[in-house]
């Protein structure tokens, strides 16, 4: 017993109190102190063990975790997507361009006064139908038919004059001849022979006289006539009134009074401004097809007569002229109507469905199936038409070109094509 306790360490043994306090009876027990240390290694032990657990659990269920994101990144390389896809087509021979557009009368004018007086008849009103050559007013100014009336009178007087002149002019002449053979045998001095001579010469300059005096009488006569005509105004053309500025008693002032205003609506010309993208190919004797908005049911066709050969600086349109029959009156001048030309193309072009179109840094591409691999090509859009785009450059006709590219999709990706319905486009 004193070995033991020699042997064991001073910093084990507890205080004296509690030596004291720790001796049981003399029954043999073994002491308090020898069964803790035991204690506290096994409740250790049952604290780490759940611990232990848990982290093999966990190591575990991370090995799975990564065997599941292995197998998903294996999948993903090895999967194909589908995609829907959509044949290019080539676009037709004709460009169709629905363009607003204004109707014109072929034929228009604006009737002056051409003479001075008062209006005693007015024949026409607004919306009559006339044609070439029918009275629309009569203008009365008596003063002229007077200056007219002595304008002949005058006329006549230096026709008398002319004969009166003709007369003298004979009679100097024989004067003349008769002297002249005096003068020579000279039985009549030299200075009656040269005043015989120089009055025949006089004679005949009075009749020059005269007779430029009737052709200027006669011009006058002739303004005068006219300014007479011009009292009774007549109808151009064929047309229609659709202005008239005077009535019956009305004052009117030769080159001032506006009067009437006359349209030939049996024709219609139609003005429309095409843009420079469509521009090149329009030509004379190109189809045109004019819609009213008001009149749905009914199409109004017609042809390009012609059309400026230059563009508007500021809008870059081409004005162009389509003459549209109009026999029925149908068409007035000053509507709005919708002009579509049929105009033929100049620069080959494709059409495909505008859900092909991808933007990106790379600008506008499209996404082209090939022996099921995916390749994006750069295209150059000309019209867009809503659904489907002309596209001029980058692809051709019969290529498959996939709809709604998604955007993890990389060129050389593989994918599995299959064909979807491509909407079509009336324009």
């Amino acid at each position: 017993m004193n070995e033991v306790n020699r042997t064991i360490d001073i910093e084990d043994l507890p205080p004296k109190d509690e030596q004291d306090d720790q001796v049981g009876p003399a029954t043999g027990a073994r002491p308090a102190s020898s069964i803790r240390p035991r204690g506290l290694w096994l409740l250790g032990l049952g604290a780490l063990l759940p611990l232990a657990v848990g982290v093999a659990y966990g190591a575990s269920q991370h090995k799975a975790q990564d065997r599941q994101v292995m197998r998903t990144n294996q999948q993903q390389r090895d999967l194909v997507p589908a995609v829907r896809v959509a044949n290019v087509r080539a676009a037709g021979s004709e460009i169709t361009v629905s363009l607003p557009a204004t109707t014109l009368a072929f034929a228009s004018a604006n009737i002056f006064a051409r003479a001075n007086g008062y209006i005693e008849t007015r024949k026409v009103d607004i919306g009559d139908h006339v044609q070439a050559g029918d009275l629309l007013a009569q203008i009365t100014a008596p003063e002229l038919d007077h200056q007219i009336a002595q304008a002949e009178a005058t006329l006549s007087q230096n026709q008398a004059m002319l004969q009166q002149t003709q007369a003298s002019r004979d009679l100097a002449r024989v004067t003349n001849d008769r002297d002249s053979e005096l003068v020579k045998k000279g039985w009549v001095t030299p200075q009656q022979g040269d005043t015989d001579r120089l009055t025949l010469n006089a004679q005949q300059a009075a009749i020059a006289v005269a007779q430029a005096n009737i052709a200027a009488q006669q011009a006058l006569i002739r303004v005068l006539r006219q300014q007479k005509a011009y009292q009774s105004v007549v109808a151009p053309f064929d047309g229609i009134i659709t202005q008239r500025n005077v009535d019956t008693g009305s004052l009117v002032q030769s080159g001032a009074t506006f009067m009437f205003t006359l349209m030939q609506s049996d024709v219609i010309r139609t003005q429309v401004y095409v843009p420079q993208d469509a521009a090149f190919g329009v030509a004379t004797g190109v189809d045109a097809v004019v819609r009213v908005p008001e009149i749905p049911d009914r199409t109004f066709p017609g042809k390009v007569t012609r059309f400026a050969h230059a563009l508007a600086p500021g809008t870059r349109t081409l004005l162009t002229e389509v003459d549209v029959p109009n026999p029925d009156g149908a068409l007035s001048p000053g509507m709005y109507v919708k002009m579509e030309l049929h105009i033929p193309r100049k620069i080959p072009a494709v059409i495909v469905p505008a859900d092909a179109l991808v933007f990106n840094g790379d600008g506008t591409q499209v996404a082209v199936v090939d022996n099921g691999t995916a390749h994006f090509r750069k295209v150059t859009v000309a019209r867009d038409f809503g659904t489907q785009v002309e596209v001029r450059d980058g692809i051709k006709a019969g290529d498959e070109v996939i709809l709604k590219p998604a955007v993890t999709l990389a060129d050389g990706s593989k994918v599995q094509p299959q064909a979807a319905p491509v909407q079509t486009s009336q324009r």
